[in-house]
């Protein structure tokens, strides 16, 4: 909801002296303007306008040594502790491919970023916060030894832009894509699904079809896709903790998506989150806003890769889970054996 009267750097950062322990993200949605926007009115103070390109971004964060990195959309927080390191650039995407920060990046929405600084009665926080053309948080960096700190500091005097002005131009913010399908391309749809040989293949099948993800999942059927109860995403959880055994958890937005590889151990609901809190990987899920799950399997040259898949009422994607299936640690099967378990839904209660 935005104000008629935007609100000026002043305010902004009056606002900001009043709510101090409140979230940048929550205080923002309250006084109806873009995040982004709030980081910018502390231009030439708290924050540094850089470059977003994730090259350059990229370039920063491999030099900032332990991190956490954390990515987000409008219902899970994903957060990871590790070290940047073998970044692959792209025009269309990008990768960073470790064994702890793993991220797939989508640079044409890399539209603007900064340094921030932010001082609490504990410590203070720096970081490197990148967003996109509504001012929604894409990806951030937090800085936790000291030699990060050193580099950031360097970088804010290297990196920053001419362009520190106090307020950004954004645009519009886009709705998700609506649920898509072709009923008269369902035949085509589930004889493609058939040949695929990587999960890759599936989002150019559907491209090719006129659809979209929820589209072809609420018209496949079995054996491709089971819809499932919402209730079932925390039960997966509880049990992948208690089996101990390794998944990939996927949370992303337009602009990233950022992968888990790992044991889920210790689970801490609190209202309506339910949080992953693990020394290294941290989740944070809204399960309220749960509501389609989907069991879904994609054949590929390593066998069947069985997912269970979040969305929200909108239709957005709001995580994916996977079973973990690399040398010496092969928890696939596990995995399947889990989401096998779950009853399904009737097709009606989950298109109603």
């Amino acid at each position: 909801m935005a104000h008629h009267t935007p609100l000026t750097p002043e305010q902004i950062r009056a606002a900001y002296l009043e709510n101090p322990k409140t979230r940048e993200r929550d205080l923002a949605q309250k006084l109806g303007i873009s995040e982004a926007a709030l980081m910018a009115a502390h231009c030439g103070d708290l924050v540094t306008r850089i470059d977003a390109h994730p090259d350059r971004i990229m370039g920063l964060a491999m030099q900032l040594g332990e991190v956490m990195a954390l990515t987000r959309n409008e219902s899970c927080v994903h957060e990871k502790v590790g070290v940047y390191e073998n970044y692959h650039a792209g025009g269309h995407a990008a990768m960073v491919l470790t064994e702890d920060i793993d991220l797939r990046i989508f640079p044409s929405h890399w539209k603007h970023a900064f340094l921030v600084e932010k001082h609490t009665d504990e410590q203070m926080r720096r970081s490197v916060q990148v967003f996109d053309a509504a001012g929604d948080a894409v990806h951030k960096i937090f800085i936790r030894t000291p030699e990060g700190h050193k580099a950031w500091e360097a970088y804010r005097e290297t990196g920053a832009l001419d362009d520190q002005s106090q307020t950004i131009a954004t645009t519009p913010r886009q709705p998700p894509e609506a649920p898509k399908a072709e009923a008269a391309n369902v035949d085509i749809l589930r004889k493609e699904w058939a040949r695929m040989t990587d999960t890759h293949q599936f989002m150019r099948l559907t491209s090719k079809l006129k659809m979209n993800r929820l589209g072809a999942y609420r018209i496949a059927g079995a054996p491709f896709v089971r819809p499932l109860s919402p209730d079932a995403v925390d039960q997966a959880l509880k049990t992948v903790a208690v089996q101990g055994i390794e998944v990939m958890v996927f949370t992303g937005n337009r602009g990233c998506i950022q992968i888990h590889s790992g044991p889920i151990e210790t689970l801490r609901p609190m209202g309506p989150w339910q949080n992953v809190m693990d020394p290294r990987f941290n989740l944070h899920l809204r399960g309220d806003h749960v509501a389609e799950v989907w069991a879904v399997e994609k054949p590929t040259k390593r066998g069947m890769a069985v997912s269970l898949e979040a969305f929200d009422s909108r239709g957005a994607l709001i995580f994916q889970i996977f079973g973990v299936g690399k040398e010496g640690q092969d928890d696939r099967a596990a995995w399947a054996d889990i989401v096998a378990g779950f009853p399904g839904l009737m097709q009606q209660e989950t298109v109603a």
